[in-house]
């Protein structure tokens, strides 16, 4: 063999070997156990493929959620929204929509807000207006009810968390529109 190629191969195999020992003592020097439990979880459900208001079925009426909720701690969950939605009357819109006065209000009709085609379809051209259950169903998962929407938000899985901030958001308006009768059979559609 040539000499030059000796040298070639040889700086080689000791490029390499200094290489995997400086890998191998920074690994022992740096080494970080994983956490038992992780600090947060993002959860990022994929939009369905299927068409838009498709649901999951509410197993118990807003109606009846509603009555037992409670506002106060709605608006402590309603902190998850905050970085993304104002709640202040006159409020700027931020990456979502101001939602004061939110609850039976038109949907995708906040003015100065640009929405997503799907929840401009989803409004039916503002006559679908935020019921208490277009509300629920929505927050329980935004990219289901409404397949194509830009909210990035995963949804509140459980019912109390739910009803609470749609009753804190209920409060948030100048004149808040009744509640719902828990009683009446057709009350889950207001």
């Amino acid at each position: 063999m040539n000499s030059y190629v000796n040298t070639a191969v040889g700086a080689l195999l000791g490029t390499v070997f200094v290489l995997m020992s400086v890998s191998i003592a920074s690994e022992g020097i740096f080494h970080s156990e994983k956490p038992e439990k992780e600090g947060f979880a993002i959860v990022a459900e994929e939009a369905s493929t299927g068409g838009g208001e498709a649901a999951p079925a509410a197993a118990v009426p807003i109606a009846q959620l509603l009555a037992k909720a409670d506002a106060k701690a709605g608006e402590t969950v309603f902190k998850k929204c905050q970085a993304c939605h104002d709640a202040t009357k006159g409020g700027p819109n931020k990456v979502g929509p101001g939602l004061y006065g939110l609850v039976d209000r038109p949907i995708a009709a906040h003015e100065g807000f640009a929405y997503s085609s799907a929840m401009k379809d989803f409004s039916k051209g503002g006559s679908e207006k935020w019921t208490f259950d277009h509300l629920n169903h929505f927050l329980a998962a935004p990219k289901k009810y409404v397949a194509g929407t830009a909210m990035g938000f995963a949804g509140l899985p459980k019912d109390t968390d739910r009803a609470n901030v749609i009753l804190y958001l209920h409060t948030l308006a100048d004149s808040p529109v009744p509640l719902p009768d828990p009683n009446a059979p057709d009350s889950a559609t207001q």
